[in-house]
């Protein structure tokens, strides 16, 4: 660690002793994560579980507006809490025994907002919801505080600011659980607003000293989590199903279909090195902002293929053309937000540049393959790879040839 410790003494029993919090280098080495951010990550798997639960039951009873529009408010929720903590950790891990403390501090608000998802997204009722947050922000303002104390300058004025600009954002929470119920979304959103706000605003004049590889590594975890998630609600519905109706039949297809869109999502995500475009906050925020969508979309297949198993044992009241949108309508989403937020930069020409766009396009075509859908989304997911993998090998024999210059990237999809 390179944070300065204020006493060689401990806490007793082993315990770390106690540092002070000044920055972490941005430029740190073998920088990557640590056991209490996978905790922290895994914790959050409760959260996400609760939202695609109360998507699926929304969607499958008929109501998809009302569904897709109470999960965007909770995974809002949940995302923003989950990357609030990453990038202050990113910046100020000192890892000691204060900072463990808040930290489970912060998961424990994560739990409560769990609980109160379900009031949420079916009554609109935030009490336990807005509890929850009001837990996991305490603990961060102790943590942005006690940085201020350590910091000098600048660096003391930007984590004033987030610490005045949390502190506020959580008042409005607070404030909108008395607001009339029909006024309660569309001042949802400005809260959202005033939230998105704060980072820029924070950092204006000085940057923290968040670790790019870290940064990406962190992501790349959460999404491994979310899909993780995506197969574990895939699974049980599958299992569901085939105990109560032993529909192998028309559950295979769709086992099958799904099983490819999350493998192929996992290569697709993973395939380029994201932390090399990570340079400064200008291009970090909305590489970092956009990833609501990448984690909400990943979340929502799993969703999506409960649902489609719901449908083909006839438990769902939906039409099939809805059903098949469950599954395609993410899939597609999570395609063209990965490639617009990363991959596009890393592209070579145009076939590589038109991969995922076309591959989307023809996932969202796939929605009127009837009950077919989610295999031929599988497929198309599958082929997109595969097309990746050709057009990539063929531009490292391209790049072999040249005469002149280093390598190029390989990357595929």
């Amino acid at each position: 660690m390179t944070s300065r410790m204020t006493t060689s003494a401990t806490t007793g029993g082993g315990s770390r002793p106690v540092r002070r919090m000044l920055p972490r280098r941005a430029d740190e080495e073998h920088r990557a994560a640590t056991p209490l951010e996978l905790f922290f990550d895994l914790c959050f798997v409760v959260a996400v579980a609760q939202a695609g639960v109360q998507l699926v039951h929304a969607v499958a009873e008929g109501h998809p507006g009302e569904g897709v529009t109470g999960y965007a408010f909770v995974f809002f929720g949940v995302w923003w809490a989950w990357m609030n903590f990453t990038w202050f950790a990113s910046a100020y891990d000192c890892d000691d025994v204060p900072y463990r403390i808040a930290t489970l501090v912060q998961i424990a608000g994560v739990l409560v907002y769990a609980a109160g998802v379900p009031r949420a997204f079916e009554a609109n009722d935030w009490g336990i919801a807005v509890a929850g947050y009001l837990i996991m922000r305490l603990a961060l303002t102790t943590q942005w505080l006690r940085a201020a104390a350590s910091e000098t300058g600048e660096g003391r004025r930007t984590a004033l600011t987030y610490t005045v600009g949390i502190v506020l954002c959580q008042l409005a929470w607070v404030a909108l659980l008395f607001a009339p119920q029909e006024d309660k979304r569309w001042l949802f959103l400005v809260v959202i607003a005033a939230e998105l706000a704060v980072p820029p605003i924070a950092e204006r004049r000085h940057q923290t000293a968040w670790h790019p590889h870290h940064i990406v590594e962190r992501y790349g975890l959460f999404t491994l989590i979310v899909l993780g998630e995506t197969m574990s609600a895939s699974t049980i519905a599958v299992q569901s199903a085939l105990d109560e109706h032993e529909a192998v039949s028309e559950l295979l297809p769709i086992a099958a279909g799904g099983l490819l869109i999350i493998f192929s999502a996992w290569w697709i995500y993973f395939a380029v090195p994201a932390h090399e475009r990570l340079t400064s906050n200008r291009r970090a925020l909305p590489w970092g902002y956009g990833h609501v969508l990448v984690f909400g979309s990943a979340a929502a297949i799993g969703a999506g293929m409960e649902v489609a198993v719901e449908h083909a044992v006839g438990v769902a009241h939906i039409s099939t053309l809805a059903a098949s949108a469950a599954v395609t309508v993410p899939t597609a989403v999570f395609l063209l937000t990965v490639w617009f937020l990363h991959s596009r930069h890393f592209k070579r020409g145009l076939a590589q540049q038109l991969t995922l766009p076309v591959a989307g396009a023809a996932v969202i075509g796939c929605t009127f393959a009837a009950g077919w859908a989610v295999l031929a989304s599988g497929l198309v997911s599958a082929a997109t790879v595969a097309t990746g993998v050709v057009l990539a090998e063929r531009e490292a024999r391209r790049a072999a040839r040249a005469a002149a210059g280093g390598p190029r990237g390989t990357q595929e999809p």
